[in-house]
């Protein structure tokens, strides 16, 4: 009997250390899993993260590119404002001497007019002095040309 007990001793102390064992292969495995889960876990944010860079360096590239852009449109801008204030310029100075044109054509119109006056003067003194008709005749005929 006593070699009963002592069997069942080691059966019983078999049984719990085999419990505990038990116990702690799926402690053992539910840390496996924990971790494995961890490293997945990092393994997707590892992935993500390359994904998170790509797109940045991909976001950096459009963004030089457009700052090139907005310059070259800047350059252009300033050039056209240029040109315009160029062609400002010139119409300006062209306006100036049309005007300055005007003037003197009135002038020359006024001084004209003038002329036609002395002599329309000179020939109706000539007339009534008893000048030649003849002669009246060509000199208005002069200025009517």
């Amino acid at each position: 009997e006593a070699e009963v007990e002592q069997l069942q001793r080691l059966l019983a102390g078999m049984e719990k250390d085999h419990r505990d064992l038990l116990a702690r292969m799926e402690s053992g495995q539910a840390e496996l899993e924990r971790l494995r889960q961890a490293e997945g876990e990092r393994a997707a944010q590892q992935e993500r993260s390359s994904q998170l860079e790509k797109e940045v360096a991909g976001l950096r590239e459009k963004i030089h590119h457009l700052d090139d852009m907005l310059k070259s449109q800047q350059r252009k801008v300033r050039q056209m404002i240029e040109q315009l204030q160029n062609s400002k310029s010139v119409i300006q100075a062209k306006d100036a001497a049309i005007q300055e044109l005007k003037e003197r054509v009135s002038y020359l119109e006024a001084e004209n007019l003038e002329m036609h006056d002395r002599i329309e003067h000179l020939i109706e003194k000539q007339v009534s002095r008893g000048g030649s008709s003849a002669r009246a005749r060509s000199k208005s005929e002069y200025v009517s040309r």
